[in-house]
C-alpha cells in the first residue's frame, strides 16, 4: 500500500482483514511513529485500530516496493509522479493497482496509461480499484462495494480476493480505461454538485445535475475508450451518486464553499484535504479541448469556468440551467 490518507488506511483496513502482512509505505514519519505505538492514524480515520503485528510501516518507498508482489497506489495523482521519482527498484514485473482518482499532470494520462506508457508496465498487470466507496463508510464497517478492474481478470479476483469481507462485497470488470476515467470525472460532477448546493439549488436542480452528469459522463468516456459497458453499473453510475450526494464527499464539500464565496485557495486551506476533482477539471478540459468536443460537456465546461477562469459560481450556474435538460 503506498499513500497514508484516508482511502489508503480504509483500503489497509480491507487487506488486514485477510492478509497476514500488508507493506504500507507513507511520507509522514510522525504518523508511522504514532500507528506503530497507538495503532491508528492520527490524521485520517482514526477511529480505525490496527493489529501493528500485520504492517511493515515504511517511510522507504524502496522499501516498501521490493517487499511485495501487489502494489496498491492511493497516493493523489497531482503528487504521484514526485513519489515515483524516488523509485530505484524496478517496478516493471509488478502487479499494480490504481486506487487514485484523477490524472497525473505531467502526462496528462490516467493513472493506469501513465504507468503503462512511463513504466513500461503491460496493461494485464495494471489495474483499478473505484467504487461506490467512501472510506468513513468502510471506518464504520459500513457494507460497501467496490468493482476491482483489470485487463487480466484472475489479477483483479486475486485483489479482489483480499479485499473483501463481510462488509466489502467486490465486483469484477475488464474496463481498467473507462472506469478510471469515471472515478476521475465523478469528482468534477461532485464539485458541480457542491457548487450548485452552495448557490442554493435545491434537490429538484440536484437530480437534474445528476442525470445530465451521468450522460456527459458516457459520451466522454465513449469518445476517449470505446468499449461495451453499460454505465448505469455501480462504477460509474453508483460512484457518481455517492460522491454527488454524500456528506463524506470532499469533492462536494469543496464545491460547496466554492458556492458560497469561498476562493479556490481559502476552500483547499479549510479542508486541508485533497479535491482530486479541481485538478481532474482542468486535465479533463485539456481532453475536451483536444477533441474539440466542448459543446457535448456543459458541465464539465462550467465546473472549469468557475476554477480556472475565476467566473462568477452564480453568473455561470444560471447559463448552465439554460444547457441542461
Amino acid at each position: 500500500m503506498l499513500g497514508g490518507g484516508s482511502w489508503a488506511t480504509a483500503i489497509v483496513k480491507m487487506l488486514t482483514e485477510n492478509a497476514d502482512v500488508v507493506n504500507w509505505y507513507m511520507r509522514n514519519t510522525d504518523a508511522i511513529e504514532h500507528i506503530r505505538t497507538q495503532k491508528h492514524n492520527p490524521n485520517y480515520l482514526s477511529s480505525v485500530e490496527f493489529h501493528t503485528e500485520q504492517l511493515n510501516l515504511t517511510d522507504n518507498i524502496n522499501e516498501a516496493v521490493a517487499n511485495a508482489d501487489v502494489l496498491i497506489f492511493a497516493i493523489p495523482s497531482a503528487f504521484l509522479e514526485n513519489e515515483l521519482k524516488h523509485l530505484t527498484v524496478d517496478i516493471k514485473d509488478k502487479i499494480i493497482f490504481s486506487a487514485i482518482k484523477g490524472i497525473v499532470p505531467e502526462s496528462s494520462l490516467i493513472v493506469g496509461e501513465h504507468f503503462h506508457v512511463n513504466y513500461n508496465i503491460p496493461f494485464e498487470n495494471i489495474g483499478v480499484i473505484t467504487g461506490p466507496c467512501h472510506a468513513e463508510e468502510v471506518a464504520l464497517e459500513r457494507l460497501s462495494y467496490l468493482t476491482i478492474a483489470c485487463a487480466d481478470t484472475e489479477k483483479a479476483k486475486l485483489v479482489a480476493k483480499h479485499l473483501s469481507s463481510d462488509y466489502i462485497k467486490t465486483k469484477i470488470s475488464d474496463d481498467i480505461i473507462g472506469t478510471e476515467y469515471a472515478a476521475m470525472l465523478k469528482n468534477i460532477y461532485a464539485i458541480a454538485a457542491g457548487i450548485a448546493h452552495g448557490l442554493g439549488y435545491g434537490d429538484n436542480f440536484q437530480s437534474v445535475l445528476m442525470s445530465n452528469s451521468i450522460r456527459e459522463m458516457k459520451r466522454f468516456i465513449k469518445r476517449v475508450h470505446k468499449m461495451k459497458r453499460n454505465i448505469n453499473d455501480s462504477a460509474y453510475l453508483g460512484d457518481l451518486l455517492v460522491t454527488g450526494y454524500s456528506v463524506f464527499s470532499r469533492n462536494r464539500m469543496f464545491g460547496n464553499m466554492i458556492g458560497k464565496g469561498y476562493t479556490v485557495k481559502s476552500a483547499m486551506m479549510e479542508m486541508k484535504m485533497v479535491a482530486e476533482g479541481y485538478y481532474a477539471t482542468n486535465s479533463a478540459h485539456l481532453i475536451v479541448s483536444k477533441h474539440k468536443n466542448k459543446s457535448k460537456t456543459p458541465i464539465l465546461n462550467a465546473v472549469y469556468e468557475v476554477l480556472y477562469e475565476n467566473k462568477s459560481p452564480k453568473k455561470v450556474f444560471k447559463e448552465l440551467t439554460e444547457k441542461l435538460d
